[in-house]
């Protein structure tokens, strides 16, 4: 009877909702048979997808934990999303997912006892509250559910937390889509948490769309236990922070959610008052047809809590969307805005920051310049080049095959010669004819295809000739005049460089008249429209450099100390994660350039010189034994290049579109490896197997540089912070693993710092 009723769902779902058979099968398996004794087996997309979506009714999702959270091969896909994605191989957990998967039925999931407290390493600071393994599989779980159930309902410009709707999507969404701004600001918050209130705001939220006494309970329990944190106006969101928790991106967007819909009808409204205005008025008789027509339009981008909002029309425009904004925020979210830092800025004269990049309204031609005459002498002398080592390669080949054709005729006389006729063993007749043939041909169309050659051919064929007369026509046969008059057709045809001659002067012009259309084009684009230029904040780039190290005062590279307790290899591939992190996170900036130079000398030259004050030797020492390019030798005695090469970095662009973390997590991270022996444990990366570890402890620097935070002058603006409780722990990390995390693969989120250990 219960797989009558599952097919009758499925059927019902699949109707709506149409899925693959393979989909339709796995769902049907766990709908009728929960309770039998079968392999679990982890969800697609689109079998989760199903699975959530069987549960709607009425306008509503009912019973999410339930029917769906609480099923084993939903654990077991949460798991599966846990994993590195660098080390596939999923080992057994390290808890029951059944006996877990019943508790969420039975509602008596306790949270408090999944959670664990480190104590800060001061006085002063705050207890940090960490979710073991298995309460960061339900928690992914859930995620997963709510991403199924509002990810399609969110507006466009919402990014952060969503598949394929990072910072770089976002960045590229203002330089390719956002038309002449004029005014824009960016929202500021005031540095506080989701309190009661708030919480209570999001679960009224969500009651709107699902219907789960459950759900609602258990995401209360996680804000009450700690577990969840939402820190607005900080510095730790979408950065990879222990501190974050996976949920809270997807919360964040679902408590965004009607204030971006409030966005979207401005921006709607602007647009309809603008349209109103029919563009043949700027146009009508008496007006000059050269007019441009500007319709007044507004833009916005939201990632997590950092909120932009351009417009092209008139300051006091964008005076009113800022006070609607923030009444939005304030009133209708019951957030706390810094109404003075949330300040208005021109687009044209002032930078604004925005997603730890710099933003300013420029010309196209800044973004695309033409080419400098410079550059236009150098590509003129390639293309010479280019032209004379293609004759080069000509002239040896028809050499090669004149000496090639020279030696087969010499074979083909000896052999005459020797026997009184052509008597071979095999024959070559029409390989030698082939060969020739080819060859003909070749040099046929070259010759056709150079104008003076045939020009000079039809001259001396057509010109002066005594055929042409008529009283000497009149007396040859009819037939040699025939001949004559198509043998002269064949040579026009073929010889005659008029047609030749007018196409390449065609070309010539139609050139000429592209290059003056580009060019007015170009201009009339500069005097008429803006477009957004992203740039890396260099100012802030070289104040975190000198501030971990890499630097002294006078800007030159240095040496990092603690560093030198570190094995060769370890000491370079912390240097590659900050390297590989940095060119990932600026590749979309216009200035790129200056990114690829500090991270080519400073950092380059600061790990030459730690290393060297490692081995008490010179930096000449070093780059003789590692090369400028830090290649080090693996168990194998196989080279390997963790650093990118000189040439790699040069070679270096926009790459795809990705969410990269910021790198600041890495700068202010060092893992130093204990000197005692501890006994044999677990890796603590997530579902990592091997008892082969070592114990590293964690340095902050902030504690160990003795920075304020508080500190504007001295503290990089903008720059993460990781929680001061992991300060001095240690972590049990496998080699793989470790390499991850040097190497910017994994961050601490894909670590159970819960399981951290204090060593004396």
């Amino acid at each position: 009877m219960s797989s009558m009723v599952a097919s009758l769902q499925l059927r019902r779902i699949s109707h709506r909702f149409p899925v693959s058979h393979h989909c339709s099968l796995k769902l049907h398996s766990i709908l009728s048979s929960p309770n039998e004794d079968l392999p679990i087996e982890p969800l697609t997309k689109p079998q989760l997808k199903t699975l959530v979506l069987h549960n709607y009714t009425h306008g509503k999702f009912t019973n999410l934990i339930q029917n769906v959270v609480a099923s084993p091969p939903v654990l077991l896909t949460a798991c599966q999303n846990l994993a590195s994605p660098f080390r596939p191989a999923l080992a057994p957990t390290r808890f029951s997912i059944e006996a877990t998967a019943q508790e969420l039925i039975e509602n008596r999931f306790d949270v408090a006892a999944c959670c664990v407290t480190l104590n800060p390493s001061s006085k002063t600071g705050s207890p940090l509250v960490l979710p073991n393994l298995k309460l960061k599989v339900v928690v992914e779980a859930i995620r997963m559910v709510l991403e199924i159930v509002y990810d399609e309902r969110f507006v466009t410009f919402c990014y952060g937390g969503r598949v394929g709707m990072g910072r770089h999507t976002a960045l590229r969404y203002l330089e390719n889509s956002v038309e002449n701004p004029s005014w824009w600001f960016t929202v500021s918050f005031k540095h506080h948490r989701f309190e009661h209130f708030h919480v209570e705001r999001l679960c009224s939220i969500i009651e709107r769309k699902v219907n789960d006494e459950v759900l609602i309970h258990l995401i209360k329990r996680l804000f009450e236990c700690k577990a969840l944190v939402i820190e607005l106006g900080g510095d730790c969101l979408g950065r990879g922070f222990p501190q974050e928790g996976a949920l809270c991106a997807i919360l964040m967007n679902v408590y965004f959610d009607g204030f971006d819909k409030e966005i979207q009808e401005m921006r709607l409204k602007e647009n309809r008052e603008n349209l109103e205005l029919d563009p043949k008025m700027v146009t009508g008789p008496g007006l000059d047809s050269d007019v441009f027509y500007k319709p007044v339009k507004v833009y916005a981008v939201r990632y997590l809590d950092e909120i932009l909002v351009a417009t092209s029309g008139s300051k006091l425009l964008a005076m009113e969307l800022k006070m609607g904004v923030v009444k939005s925020l304030e009133l209708g979210l019951g957030l706390r805005v810094d109404k003075v830092n949330t300040t208005i800025h021109s687009a044209v004269s002032e930078k604004i920051e925005f997603l730890g990049m710099e933003l300013q309204a420029v010309p196209p031609s800044v973004l695309r310049p033409p080419m400098s005459e410079k550059a236009i002498r150098a590509r003129k002398k390639y293309l010479r080049q280019k032209e004379v080592r293609l004759l080069e390669l000509r002239n040896a080949r028809e050499r090669n095959r004149r000496k090639l054709g020279l030696k087969i005729f010499g074979h083909v006389y000896k052999k005459i010669k020797q026997s009184n006729g052509f008597k071979f063993d095999f024959s070559i007749e029409n390989e030698v004819r082939e060969i020739f043939r080819s060859w003909a041909d070749e040099v046929v169309q070259d010759f056709l295809g150079n104008v003076d050659e045939c020009q000079e051919w039809h001259r001396s064929l057509s010109a002066g000739d005594f055929l042409q007369l008529r009283h000497i026509r009149n007396q040859l046969p009819a037939e040699l005049v025939d001949a004559y008059d198509k043998f002269q057709g064949q040579v026009d045809k073929h010889l005659n460089p008029i047609k030749a001659r007018k196409a390449i002067e065609e070309e010539a012009r139609r050139a000429m008249e592209e290059e003056e259309e580009k060019y007015a084009k170009g201009t009339v684009e500069d005097l008429t429209s803006l477009c957004v230029k992203v740039d890396a904040p260099v100012i802030q780039i070289r104040k975190a450099v000198k501030l971990v190290g890499f630097t002294n005062h006078m800007g030159r590279p240095r040496p990092i100390e603690f560093l030198a307790a570190l094995e060769d290899a370890d000491i370079i591939k912390w240097y590659a994660g900050i390297a590989r992190r940095w060119l990932d996170f600026f590749c979309c900036c216009h200035n790129f350039k200056t990114v690829k130079t500090i991270v080519s000398y400073h950092l380059r030259f600061s790990c030459i010189l730690t290393l060297a004050e490692k081995h008490e030797s010179t930096k000449r020492e070093v780059i003789k034994h590692f090369t400028k390019d830090l290649k080090v030798y693996d168990m194998n005695g196989n080279h390997e290049v963790h650093f990118p090469s000189e040439r790699e970095v040069k070679m270096m662009g926009d790459r795809n579109l990705s969410d990269p973390k910021p790198v600041d997590g890495a700068l202010s991270l060092a893992i130093v490896r204990l000197a005692s022996d501890e006994p044999p444990t677990h890796c603590i990366a997530h579902f990592c197997d091997k008892t082969t570890t070592i114990f590293y402890r964690v340095h902050l620097l902030q504690n160990s540089s003795n920075v304020n935070l508080l500190d504007k002058g001295k503290w990089v603006k903008g720059m993460g912070v990781i929680h001061e409780g992991l300060n001095r722990k240690c972590l049990p990390l496998c080699a793989d693993h470790l390499h991850d995390l040097y190497m910017g693969r994994i961050t601490l989120q894909d670590i159970d710092c819960s399981c951290c250990v204090d060593v004396e």
